[in-house]
């Protein structure tokens, strides 16, 4: 293919970087997913990524909320086929209407696209997010009177669900993504819904517009994101210290009572709300007064529970632990549980992961050497039509081997 555009090897290396950054130890070329609604940004990704070398598969996720999606994806599966591209159309099922749509859609398409890769043997999925998408964003948080965490932008990558999640164009411009596509003789789709509005993202496009003349550009709001961004990473590596010191046992946090009335109250939320985050796999934080109140019942010795984990004092203390009632059903063998717990181990028929409870912990005569009971019942096990095979975080195993994905130290830095 030719480059006739002469910003095509400036956008090639800038998504090489990102990558690079994401991955320093992987290099192109490996297989990765990439989400392609068929919209200027998503396309303009896909090519890049082919002509960069990575060896993409390609889905699409019809959220059934459009007549015209079926034959949006078949318009991408075709693109796919003629550059030889593996092509998948996921189908969202179970929409609820009387919700916020669109952040239900969006959960549901990362949700999809999650299992889609796991069954696939893929870690890495790329998103088509922009600068313009950022811009918009911190607006949109704005009118919410968001903390730093919400003003500091859209994270360049994450893992979540066992997936590595990339942005690799987060610092290009929509518009300089057309340019390339029209200079490729490279078609796309424009979404009726993105003149729609009804949804407050179209509402923050056409006000950063009217914000123009005043000289606050999509350009500028992309370095104030920036500059808030190095503000929140500073912070984020103070709390990431201060979880230095935090024990971990069975899946359960210890923070010592003294040292968290001694860190600065903004250390402190965010401590525990990377606690809460981590254990229950809530991808956003509690609101704000609920924070209030839970370091209220902390700072005056009273038990708390949020968010799905339990919040006691004892022995000089914080005793974090899931919440018995939260933790996710079973589920089979080999998939992530609980949001964080992985288990490996010889597989077989009808095997499956599930909290350990009451019953198995019972099974288990030395627990005490791996953990408070409070934690041990909410660990995994591994059970076949009710009963139990394997305990790997109550009692030793030979065959079995459990971890945290990820640690608490490495959740923090990544989030």
């Amino acid at each position: 293919m030719t480059d006739p555009w002469p910003g095509d090897a400036a956008l090639l290396l800038a998504l090489r970087q990102a990558i690079s950054k994401a991955q320093p130890a992987r290099s192109a070329p490996f297989d990765i997913g990439v989400a392609v609604s068929g919209g200027g940004d998503s396309m303009a990704l896909l090519h890049l990524l082919h002509r960069a070398g990575y060896r993409c598969h390609a889905v699409t996720v019809d959220h059934g909320l459009r007549p015209e999606a079926a034959a949006e994806a078949a318009q991408v599966a075709a693109v796919c086929a003629g550059l030889g591209i593996r092509h998948d159309t996921l189908h969202w099922q179970g929409q609820d209407v009387s919700g916020n749509l669109m952040d239900q859609a969006r959960r549901a398409r990362l949700s999809l696209m999650a299992e889609w890769a796991r069954a696939r043997g893929l870690s890495d999925i790329a998103l088509g997010h922009t600068v313009d998408d950022n811009a918009e964003s911190f607006l949109m948080n704005l009118a919410r009177a968001a903390g730093l965490e919400g003003l500091s932008g859209m994270r360049a990558d994450w893992v979540a669900q066992g997936i590595h999640w990339h942005r690799p164009l987060l610092g290009q411009g929509r518009e300089a993504l057309r340019d390339y596509l029209r200079g490729q003789g490279i078609g796309w789709i424009e979404d009726p819904s993105n003149e729609n509005d009804r949804f407050t993202r179209v509402k923050a496009r056409r006000a950063m517009k009217a914000l123009r003349p005043l000289g606050i550009t999509v350009a500028r709001l992309g370095d104030t994101i920036q500059n808030l961004a190095a503000a929140q990473a500073a912070l984020q590596a103070a709390t990431a210290q201060a979880a230095a010191i935090c024990g971990e046992q069975a899946g359960a946090l210890q923070i010592p009572l003294e040292a968290c009335r001694a860190w600065p109250e903004e250390i402190r939320r965010r401590l525990l709300i990377a606690a809460i985050r981590w254990m229950s796999g809530a991808e956003y934080p509690p609101r704000a007064a609920q924070m209030r109140h839970l370091m209220q019942a902390l700072d005056q010795g009273r038990a708390a529970t949020l968010g799905g984990v339990r919040f006691r004092i004892r022995e000089g203390a914080i005793i974090l632990t899931r919440e018995p009632r939260a933790v996710m059903p079973a589920l089979p063998l080999g998939q992530i549980w609980d949001h964080r717990w992985q288990i490996d181990g010889p597989m077989g028929p009808g095997l499956s992961v599930a909290a350990l409870g009451a019953s198995g912990l019972a099974q288990c005569p030395d627990w005490r050497a791996h953990g408070s009971r409070e934690a041990l019942l909410t660990s995994p096990a591994i059970w076949r039509e009710g009963r139990l095979i394997a305990a790997p975080v109550a009692r030793k195993e030979a065959d079995w081997h459990v971890r945290l994905q990820p640690s608490f130290g490495m959740f923090i830095l990544a989030h």
